[in-house]
């Protein structure tokens, strides 16, 4: 899989909006953050919602870098203890959305992810910036 082709916009979910989704729903699935996700049948699962049970816990941000890599395309969602600090790591590693905890400022996340235009280093989406073409 190129990096460069895991172009999503990245949405910026509230508790309230994802509560009333479907449980009996199959294309999504929730992983816990000790699951390895190396051998997870990824065959018509559309979301895979990784958890965040303490904000200082990232096993999640590897869990997506490593389903990134594998080639899934769908949507990779953080739940749990996730602020709008940890939005442009999560984006970087690999997630395309994610439900905030209480009390965080969605509209705060969304101007905090506008505003870095480019990286140096390289992340799931992109090549480090030495290996780009000039």
């Amino acid at each position: 899989m190129s990096l460069a082709t895991v172009k999503t916009p990245f949405q910026i979910l509230s508790a309230q909006a994802v509560s009333a989704g479907d449980p009996t729903d199959a294309t999504h699935v929730r992983v816990a953050n000790d699951a390895q996700v190396h051998s997870l049948a990824l065959e018509g699962i559309a979301c895979i919602e990784l958890d965040f049970p303490k904000f200082t816990d990232g096993r999640a941000f590897s869990q997506a870098h490593v389903l990134r890599r594998r080639g899934f395309v769908g949507d990779i969602r953080a739940s749990g203890d996730v602020l709008i600090d940890q939005l442009l790591q999560l984006q970087r590693s690999g997630f395309s959305s994610a439900v905030l905890r209480e009390g965080q400022d969605a509209a705060h996340g969304a101007r905090l992810l506008a505003h870095y235009s480019g990286f140096y280093q390289g992340d799931v989406e992109n090549l480090p910036h030495f290996a780009r073409a000039a």
